[in-house]
């Protein structure tokens, strides 16, 4: 293996025979390159739905309340829709078992005071859900959690940019903050990948907001996350039970869309993205590996036809003593170098043309489009196996022939 006489001999042989090493080589190129490139789209469509999801839970919905377009029981048209507490028991008796969050939303714009430094903000009373439901992550301190909503704590969880705004480069966590007024007591600070506007929001209890502000427990809307077990058929099932069994309760007509309204965008954006991978998730990989197929079936030909074209040479080698080892190691270490390198160069045209595309292909839903290194060694390293059994077959069937048939044949 290690004879340099052997390889000097079989790179003598590829440089002799360019033509055919190049056609050898350009059968496992294409079937690298193309197997890259329908990879590297099927990832790019599921780096599109993880995208679409950065900034709020996949399984999130959110409950709105209007008023009424239609006359219903007696009851006139305009009249207001408002949730309150009890809403919130009832969604959580009726569909507990199917919800894995629900946070009540009440927003209010106020502007804020620390020390010599002001600014105008959105301070949102939630639940300690709202946390999972939006992707809040922290980085200082904590969250809202259930006792400040049962003891209507005046405590905030602000965004990292409101730390930066307000704080500058004093850590805001424990320090108190004028509202209006109405002081609030820093106890968490947290990033969201949400983008700016996410990371200047404020948190507080929204027991603490109707306590303060609104001197009843009305609540602006409601989102929910479904249990995530549920798939999204099943999903859209629970939205329609939720919206009939709300609008039952507050005496609404059945086909009002006004007076209750639950956002499905994200569960329709998500069915469509689900339909779409789970197709392309079936179609690219038959394609895929029925181009590796190819691709084998293209070098055993090739090399078929490779050994049988030195016939002759193979009855020389045998008349000045050549065993039938050297004959065999000479063709497969030749056919394993060409498909590695051939392999190696369309694994890099592969991911060059990904990278090259990248960006101009998001319009179609698929971003960053990319492959895992592992799969694309593991494709080239059965292509290299492909090839040297391709080689190895007929060169051993070859190195068995007498010298004088050999010669004749050829």
């Amino acid at each position: 293996m290690f004879d340099l006489d052997l390889w000097r001999e079989i790179f003598q042989s590829i440089n002799k025979n360019k033509t055919r090493a190049l056609l050898s080589g350009f059968t496992v190129a294409f079937a690298i390159m193309l197997f890259t490139i329908l990879f590297g789209i099927a990832n790019g469509l599921e780096n599109t739905f993880e995208k679409f999801f950065v900034n709020t839970a996949e399984n999130a919905i959110t409950i709105r309340s209007g008023t009424t377009s239609k006359p219903y029981k007696g009851l006139q048209i305009g009249r207001l829709i408002r949730f309150d507490n009890k809403d919130l028991e009832f969604l959580n008796k009726e569909f507990g078992d199917e919800l894995e969050y629900i946070t009540p939303k009440l927003s209010r714009s106020y502007q804020l005071k620390y020390k010599n430094k002001k600014g105008q903000y959105t301070i949102t009373g939630i639940s300690p859900d709202h946390q999972y439901l939006e992707k809040a992550v922290i980085i200082k301190g904590r969250f809202i959690n259930q006792k400040d909503v049962q003891n209507k704590d005046k405590v905030i969880a602000i965004g990292r940019l409101v730390e930066q705004d307000l704080f500058v480069k004093e850590s805001a966590l424990g320090k108190y903050i004028d509202l209006e007024g109405v002081v609030y007591k820093v106890v968490g600070v947290f990033s969201d990948n949400g983008g700016d506007s996410q990371e200047r929001a404020i948190y507080t209890a929204y027991t603490t907001i109707q306590r303060l502000y609104l001197a009843n427990d009305e609540i602006s809307s409601i989102t929910i996350g479904y249990n995530p077990k549920i798939n999204t058929d099943q999903a859209f099932v629970l939205v329609q039970e939720i919206t009939t069994k709300l609008k039952n309760r507050y005496d609404v007509a059945p086909n009002d869309q006004r007076a209750i309204r639950i956002g499905t965008q994200i569960l329709q954006g998500k069915k469509r993205l689900e339909n779409m991978t789970t197709g392309l998730g079936i179609l690219i990989p038959i394609i895929g590996f029925g181009t590796l197929i190819a691709g084998i079936l293209g070098i055993s030909n090739i090399m078929i036809f490779i050994v049988k074209e030195r016939t002759k040479e193979i009855g020389i080698r045998k008349a000045l003593g050549a065993s039938p080892r050297s004959i065999v190691s000479i063709i497969l270490i030749e056919s394993i170098i060409i498909t590695a390198f051939a392999g190696y160069v369309g694994l890099l045209l592969g991911v060059g043309f990904l990278e090259a595309i990248g960006s101009s292909i998001e319009r179609y839903w698929i971003t960053n489009p990319s492959v895992s290194v592992s799969i694309l060694y593991t494709a080239t390293i059965v292509l290299v196996i492909a090839g040297a059994i391709a080689g190895f077959l007929p060169a051993k069937k070859a190195s068995k022939i007498k010298p004088i048939i050999a010669l004749r044949n050829g």
